[in-house]
């Protein structure tokens, strides 16, 4: 697996037929919601869907509140992963959260992918389609809740002190806070940096163990690190 189709994964935009399909469910009743932004100190109170569906000036309300704070643009909010954090924090049974990251616009989004990973590069940010949530003492809880419900993506940033849900297809990540990372895709567990690269694929190396990858971030350097990691892929299928 290469650096883009694994960045690919995590915006959730891979073509892979291993993907599970995510399931749809609505959030139980009621359909309030209390948020704050981190960014902007704004705050969200209200009830956003009812039984007719959507509220459409709840929802203009939220795609206002959830807009990239960086130049102040919006985005017709997904009432899917509005409906998952509504979802989450019933399981859990979280009354507030404080959002840390929604609608991103390319320029925003590329900043942060250039500044290292911790952005995809078609990232479901882009499409009103993700939020970066945190929950207080009840964060893990609800991390391990939102993967059950596979309804989506959903990562994992312990160290950062929040979690990512999307609406994009099934798959889980985690960031420690050394910049590692681990994604569960199709059966695989598939080890990363922050940059992005990939470093192994736990499933298919044997007792597990990493090789050591060059460092060079030249075409030469990343040719040599697929190499490494395909040689290892290979030993790995054949013991």
């Amino acid at each position: 697996m290469d650096r883009r189709l694994f960045l690919s994964i995590i915006a959730g935009t891979a073509v892979i037929p291993q993907l599970v399909k995510a399931v749809p469910l609505a959030p139980p009743q009621p359909y309030r919601l209390n948020l704050a932004n981190q960014h902007t100190g704004e705050t969200f109170s209200g009830i956003y869907r009812d039984d007719k569906g959507p509220i459409p000036a709840a929802m203009d309300d939220l795609s206002a509140f959830l807009r990239d704070y960086h130049c102040d643009e919006k985005i017709a909010i997904d009432v899917g992963v509005v409906d998952f954090l509504s979802h989450v924090m019933q399981r859990v049974g979280q009354r507030s959260a404080t959002i840390f990251s929604a609608y991103r616009t390319p320029e925003t989004n590329e900043k942060l992918t250039h500044g290292g990973f911790g952005a995809a590069e078609n990232s479901q940010h882009l499409y009103g389609r993700a939020l970066d949530v945190h929950f207080g003492e009840k964060l893990e809880d609800a991390m391990h809740a939102a993967r059950g419900m596979q309804r989506g993506g959903v990562g994992w940033y312990p160290h950062s002190g929040f979690m990512h849900i999307d609406t994009g297809p099934v798959r889980n990540w985690d960031l420690n806070h050394k910049g590692l990372g681990t994604l569960l895709i199709a059966g695989h567990h598939v080890q990363f940096n922050k940059q992005g690269d990939v470093l192994a694929d736990k499933k298919r190396l044997v007792g597990g163990r990493f090789p050591h990858l060059v460092s060079d971030n030249s075409v030469r350097g990343r040719l040599t690190r697929l190499r490494q990691v395909a040689r290892a892929e290979f030993v790995g299928r054949h013991h």
